[in-house]
């Protein structure tokens, strides 16, 4: 429960049902009838999420289809409202390991999102980039390229110290010995340890009014109104004084824009950096080495990752002051 509550960055939260070995199918079904199913919520519709490798039964869908018969008889006569609950099966060198998936819904799918941009970058996501930057919400933070406003949003929540999950359902609410009272008892401390606002400013910006519009929607839902968000360009980007992070998902040039015209917004983007935002730490997915370079600041890997289909890495470095410029350019 705690960990379906507070993850920011993971996709869901599996819990450990049953292990055994099997090389023949009525092996499998022989044990597969074992396992308590009930008790992890499969009581009405079941799904089988399953990988094998170097094993004697590899086919993914004979598996599935031989596991949700031993679990048939004791599936609901009446599943017309029946809510599914997924199974993921690993098999590996004939060891099966079956999980529960307790999160039901994907974890991003925190529940104040119902607007979204061209490309928008899921939740998960944004938080990783801020936490991979070492971003705690005791700087402060510009997008200023925000869309929709997940990364400023999922700033504030971190900064406020806000349960990421705790304005959705989860799976695990539906199964057999669920403690209500457990759960409600992490709620109220989650709520307690909510901060009324953020401690540091918290800026997203985007020169299409309705992605603004969108934003401060989802930022009203998500119960951080406090995030201030401007409908400017880049070239407007005003910073606080004090240093803090530029986190930010630029347009890939593969969905959202032309390509000559994504170079030239990492360009302007570098340009304003550097003239505006000197010892503040940079961070941002790009798509490609080529195309961050046009940034002009020295950058490193973070982490690789794919969002939307699209192979991406975290990249990060700061940006030198005006002193440290004008050596370089001596130099």
């Amino acid at each position: 429960m705690r960990a379906n509550l507070w993850l920011r960055t993971a996709s869901r939260v599996i819990v450990r049902v049953a292990q055994f070995r099997a090389t023949e199918f009525f092996e499998l079904e022989k044990r597969a009838k074992r396992v308590p199913w009930e008790q992890f919520g499969a009581t009405g519709h079941a799904e089988f999420h399953v990988t094998a490798r170097k094993s004697k039964l590899y086919h993914s869908d004979a598996i599935a289809e031989r596991l949700l018969s031993a679990l048939g008889p004791r599936l609901s006569a009446d599943r017309a409202f029946a809510e599914s609950q997924l199974f993921v099966v690993r098999v590996v060198r004939d060891e099966f390991t079956i999980s529960a998936d307790s999160s039901g819904e994907l974890l991003h799918m925190r529940g104040y999102r119902r607007a979204v941009g061209k490309a928008p970058l899921r939740e998960t996501l944004a938080a990783a980039l801020l936490l991979a930057a070492g971003w705690t919400g005791e700087t402060p933070l510009i997008d200023p390229l925000c869309g929709s406003g997940t990364i400023p949003i999922e700033g504030a929540l971190l900064a406020r110290r806000m349960a990421p999950g705790l304005r959705r359902r989860f799976a695990f609410q539906r199964w057999a010995g669920f403690a209500d009272t457990e759960w409600q008892a992490l709620v109220t401390e989650a709520k307690a340890r909510a901060l009324a606002s953020s401690p540091v400013s918290i800026v997203g910006a985007d020169r299409d009014a309705g992605a603004i519009e969108a934003a401060t929607a989802n930022a009203d839902r998500a119960g951080v109104a406090d995030v201030e968000f401007s409908a400017s360009s880049v070239s407007a980007m005003t910073p606080p004084r004090d240093p803090g992070v530029v986190a930010t998902n630029p347009p890939y040039g593969k969905r959202a824009s032309k390509s000559s015209d994504v170079r030239n917004l990492y360009a302007q983007l570098g340009k304003v950096l550097r003239k505006r935002c000197g010892g503040w730490r940079l961070a941002l997915y790009s798509p490609e080495a080529r195309l961050a370079q046009q940034i002009g600041l020295p950058l490193e890997e973070m982490f690789h990752t794919s969002n939307g289909g699209i192979r991406v890495s975290a990249l990060t470095g700061t940006v030198p002051d005006r002193a440290e410029i004008a050596q370089a350019e001596g130099d």
